[in-house]
């Protein structure tokens, strides 16, 4: 079992007993994503998968609160926010743009890429060294700039 899915259950077991109703439902939203990835691939969830898992959840968080704002639903952009800031404490520590960039260099040196017509080799490269560390839109934006 994952050390994640571990710290999850744990963690939930914690918000129980502390009557933390919103941490509780945001980690048993999780477990279940995790149980349904289990069910339907038939796998042992590992680390990266958990962290897919949340990196996943985080975006889907990040838009809905967006349009929540849009619609001048704050309350809602509220409650996905609070959600955000609970799947956040189960990410690694997020890089900083200079760390991104220093990674695409290297990945474009390594790569020997020249143009834009290199991005996806050098995202292929650079993808295990950010994973879950930093958001890939922002990374293709970095590497983009970088080769242009």
């Amino acid at each position: 079992m994952s050390d994640l899915k571990l710290q999850l259950t744990a963690d939930m077991k914690s918000a129980m007993k502390s009557k933390q109703k919103e941490r509780l439902s945001t980690i048993r939203m999780v477990l279940a994503a995790i149980k349904q990835k289990e069910v339907d691939e038939r796998i042992t969830i590992i680390d990266d998968h958990v962290i897919d898992i949340i990196s996943k959840m985080i975006k889907q968080r990040k838009d809905s609160a967006q349009q929540f704002t849009q619609a001048n639903r704050p309350e809602l952009a509220e409650k996905e926010l609070a959600e955000i800031e609970v799947l956040t404490d189960y990410l690694p520590q997020s890089l900083s743009q200079d760390e991104i960039k220093a990674f695409a260099e290297a990945a474009i040196t390594a790569m020997g890429a020249s143009s834009i017509k290199d991005m996806g080799k050098v995202m292929g490269n650079i993808r295990p060294n950010v994973h879950g560390r930093a958001d890939m839109g922002d990374v293709g934006a970095i590497i983009k700039a970088l080769l242009q």
